[in-house]
């Protein structure tokens, strides 16, 4: 980030990247890193949760990094799901990325194998768009709500736009993750795991504790 200032990054919300999000609060505080030539895309949003409240993920994202660093309001760019028309939406969205590609995509893996909400049965050509969440993810979002609201949909970056970054980095933490990141890692590239097509990305980065590895095979 240092050495490219006017980085164009995805960022994804939710528990696993907090301490990264911390450590860049941290430099930007100490003047080691500036964001303010830098790109912001949320990775996703969940549909049918109220601007302001403690589950959207921008309302996330801005209270665990974006409150604490210098970007420019202009560069923090998001979908909306209160827009009228969503496939516009997503459109307009897509274009924001296309026009200057995405020099990095942050990614947490889901439970199930997703990437953003890129649910199982999502394939490499699929762009951003309108989903249906799985029962595992509608479960997994109750977490971020105190009043126990569960979004049943949302937008996503699809995979197509996902694996045109020219770098990806993956970050994965705990036990309950181990299965499915072998998988994603070490089995069949597909649909049913759609995190296994970052074995196709020629720059993938994966960042994992010892808990989350606990299953990959290794020699």
């Amino acid at each position: 980030m240092v050495d490219q200032p006017a980085l164009r990054q995805c960022l994804p919300t939710g528990a696993t990247p907090e301490p990264l999000y911390a450590a860049m609060v941290e430099v930007v505080a100490a003047g080691q890193v500036s964001f303010s030539r830098s790109d912001v895309f949320g990775l996703d949003e969940f549909g049918g949760v109220p601007a302001g409240h403690p589950a959207r993920c921008d309302h996330m994202l801005d209270r665990q990094l974006l409150s604490g660093i210098d970007l420019p309001a202009a560069s923090w760019h998001r979908l909306d799901p209160e827009a009228s028309d969503l496939d516009a939406e997503c459109d307009r969205f897509a274009g924001l990325v296309a026009a200057g590609g995405l020099d990095l995509g942050v990614l947490g893996l889901g439970g199930n194998g997703h990437l953003g909400l890129n649910e199982p049965g999502s394939v490499r050509e699929d762009v951003t768009r309108r989903v249906e969440l799985a029962p595992a993810t509608i479960e997994s979002a109750r977490r971020y709500s105190d009043d126990g609201l569960a979004p049943t949909w949302g937008l996503t970056l699809g995979l197509a736009e996902i694996l045109a970054a020219a770098e990806v980095w993956l970050l994965v933490t705990g036990a309950a993750k181990a299965d499915v990141l072998a998988a994603a890692l070490q089995g069949p590239v597909g649909p049913d795991i759609p995190a296994s097509y970052l074995q196709e990305h020629p720059r993938c980065m994966v960042f994992a504790d010892n808990a989350a590895a606990s299953k990959l095979a290794t020699g």
